[in-house]
């Protein structure tokens, strides 16, 4: 049984946010990858649209998560379903870092509005 302690998650830091890898296939996921979110206070990622379905929960801070054209704000415990083809943005606008847990199928992409494609680290 493959255990991932907390202390062995791997971190990768882009766009002003902070992910901590736990299920790659690096860690013996076949199929899932999951990983926790640290959105900073006052951090907007650029706009990305995602090639698989996420799934993004709440756990601390607050957020505001647009999905194509629609903006919504969301607290702890509320979970976002992201689908292919979605352009999705992530803003935290409080004064707390917000955490989120997020799993998605191996082999996610993002493109960037200015067509750069990125394949990250910990959903690959």
């Amino acid at each position: 049984m493959p255990v991932v302690r907390s202390s062995e998650g791997v971190v990768h830091e882009i766009h002003g946010a902070r992910f901590v890898s736990y299920a790659s296939p690096l860690r013996g996921s076949r199929e899932l990858c999951a990983w926790r979110g640290e959105i900073p206070a006052g951090t907007r990622a650029p706009a990305h649209t995602v090639d698989r379905e996420e799934i993004f929960h709440l756990l601390a801070g607050e957020l505001l998560m647009t999905l194509d054209d629609r903006t919504e704000r969301i607290a702890p415990g509320d979970t976002v379903i992201v689908t292919p083809g979605t352009t999705l943005t992530v803003e935290n606008p409080t004064d707390d870092t917000a955490v989120s847990w997020v799993t998605t199928s191996i082999g996610l992409r993002a493109k960037l509005a200015d067509g750069t494609t990125l394949a990250p680290p910990w959903a690959n």
